[in-house]
């Protein structure tokens, strides 16, 4: 059996971990730390401020990982790589924010535990998103 294979891009071996597997590690592995981080700066900064803290700290570690281990091999423009790392925190900022304001409509008072779980939860249907768009924008075999 052969395979074809976009131009520029790197044969991966038959049981290395496919580019998903490794998306999906490094989302929860940040997402882990970024509650940690939120319920560890809540309590001194608000919610709003702490998930924007913690997403601005996790989203360069999270971006480096994929552009190292997830869609390694694959060429990628510098100015898509700052605009992707721009824009992830930018919609993970401003989502997170939205998710918090919009639990106060259905809990008046939510928990930190209620706002973590919350993030958390959301952060998965935003993963998918940020995987399409790196997959088809910034990782894009040439």
């Amino acid at each position: 059996m052969t395979a074809t294979w976009a131009r520029g891009t790197t044969p991966r071996h038959p049981f290395a971990p496919h580019p998903v597997a490794w998306y999906v590690v490094a989302g929860a592995l940040t997402t882990g730390l970024q509650e940690l981080l939120f319920l560890g700066a809540r309590p001194l900064l608000g919610a709003l401020i702490a998930n924007v803290l913690a997403v601005a700290l996790t989203t360069v570690a999270n971006t480096e990982f994929q552009r190292r281990v997830t869609f390694a091999g694959v060429p990628a423009s510098p100015v898509r790589l700052h605009l992707q790392s721009i824009g992830t925190f930018a919609f993970y900022a401003t989502y997170g924010s939205v998710v918090l304001l919009s639990l106060h409509l259905f809990t008046p008072d939510p928990s930190a535990a209620l706002q973590a779980i919350t993030l958390a939860a959301t952060s998965a249907l935003g993963g998918a998103i940020r995987f399409a768009l790196l997959r088809w924008w910034v990782f894009t075999p040439r």
